[in-house]
């Protein structure tokens, strides 16, 4: 944790007091906002993988953000197989089917409180369900009868930016497409596409959270993690809907990663990550198949468990995920206002949608400022914003 100098006791409550009408406040926003089924995307094969609709949330906009719009991506992992992909569709978390989605909260980037959410509170606010296991990027047209499987992430994202359009998407002043690990790289996927299918003036930027997924070697020197990749690109026939800028020069499972993609993208975009992610930690660092004598389970579970060595190798790898990243932002790395920066050093994957992280914890805050500050002073181009957590070079509680 950073450290917290309190010149009064009562300045404890207070903190204590803040996170209580925090968590109270998530509470409140989660009943006014519905689930809406696009029951017509059916006929056009626009299905999770189940078969069942796709799904959105929406929350109007009102006053000045009218004509605003917050496109979020849901997150949720991805499946690689067969197995894995039927295993989604049974899942109470609805990651594989609309019929057991349960609503979220519309808490942090998604709050429509001005306390909370600063930036975008009075925006229109989507959250684009997810259902389909590989990033929206997926479209395969045969169904094995077998196990009724639908790869059809593509389409899905499709119908719902065709519905919202309608909606008022289309006359949008301003737009901003978030998303969350999975969904924060179908942001990335996708920011060129949702801008160019906005009006020329409209201001439309992105703001992946938690999916800068990194190429590095995990703790056997071996990329472990890129064999997931490929599989996922394969089995969803992916490849189609990947920037064909990365796919005509490599591998297209390494075009799920954004160091090979993020040169070539146009619109502005914001990355918002920790140097310890948590996932990529568990997943990409230190994977079971790389881990066979099982000695990081204790250090990935709890980070206050790590031994020295493990601590030395966090901070390694914090400083391949930095190097990684600046190296990919390419040129556009050197102006603010086209590529925005916010890394931290919590040990956690995604932070926008959660209010402590958004707005609230000193520990996630960079030059004593808070995710929700900095993205909306790069969104209106107020201030400089790339900004890394160098003083915290050991991860955080956040």
């Amino acid at each position: 944790m950073a450290s917290i100098t309190f010149t009064r006791p009562c300045q404890w409550l207070c903190l204590i007091f803040l996170l209580l009408i925090i968590i109270l406040s998530e509470t409140e926003c989660s009943d006014n906002v519905e689930m809406t089924f696009i029951q017509s995307a059916i006929a056009k094969g626009a299905v999770c993988l189940d078969g069942s609709p796709p799904a959105y949330q929406f929350d109007k906009g009102f006053g000045e953000g009218v004509d605003k719009w917050l496109i979020h991506i849901q997150g949720g992992g991805w499946c690689e197989s067969t197995k894995s992909c039927l295993l989604r569709v049974n899942m109470s978390n609805g990651v594989g089917s609309s019929t057991r989605m349960q609503k979220f909260n519309f808490t942090g980037v998604f709050s429509s409180k001005p306390e909370f959410n600063p930036g975008f509170y009075n925006w229109n606010r989507v959250i684009m369900r997810y259902c389909d296991g590989a990033s929206f990027t997926g479209d395969v047209e045969k169904v094995d009868p077998a196990t009724n499987l639908h790869y059809r992430g593509a389409r899905i994202f499709n119908v719902i930016l065709e519905e919202l359009l309608q909606k008022g998407l289309s006359k949008a002043s301003s737009a901003l497409l978030t998303g969350c690990s999975s969904g924060g790289l179908a942001s990335i996927l996708y920011c060129d596409k949702f801008r160019a299918m906005l009006p020329p003036t409209s201001q439309v930027k992105c703001a992946p959270d938690a999916g800068y997924f990194v190429h590095v070697k995990d703790i056997s020197g071996k990329y472990h993690f890129q064999k997931f990749f490929t599989k996922i690109v394969k089995l969803h026939n992916s490849k189609i809907n990947l920037p064909s800028s990365c796919t005509s020069k490599m591998k297209p499972g390494l075009c799920f990663y954004p160091q090979f993609i993020l040169p070539e993208i146009k619109t502005p975009l914001f990355v918002i990550n920790t140097a310890y992610d948590a996932y990529q930690i568990q997943n990409i660092l230190a994977p079971k198949k790389a881990d066979r004598h099982d000695s990081w389970s204790a250090c990935k579970s709890n980070i206050s468990n790590c031994s020295s060595t493990q601590l030395k190798r966090l901070q390694d790898f914090r400083s391949d995920f930095i190097k990684t990243l600046m190296s990919g932002m390419g040129k556009s790395r050197f102006n603010s206002t086209s590529r925005g920066l916010f890394i931290n050093s919590c040990y956690s994957h995604c932070q926008s949608g959660n209010q402590i992280n958004w707005l609230g914890d000193p520990a996630s805050k960079l030059d004593n400022k808070a995710i929700a500050e900095v993205v909306s002073d790069w969104f209106y181009e107020r201030n400089t914003t790339q900004l890394i957590n160098h003083q915290h070079t050991l991860p955080q509680q956040c």
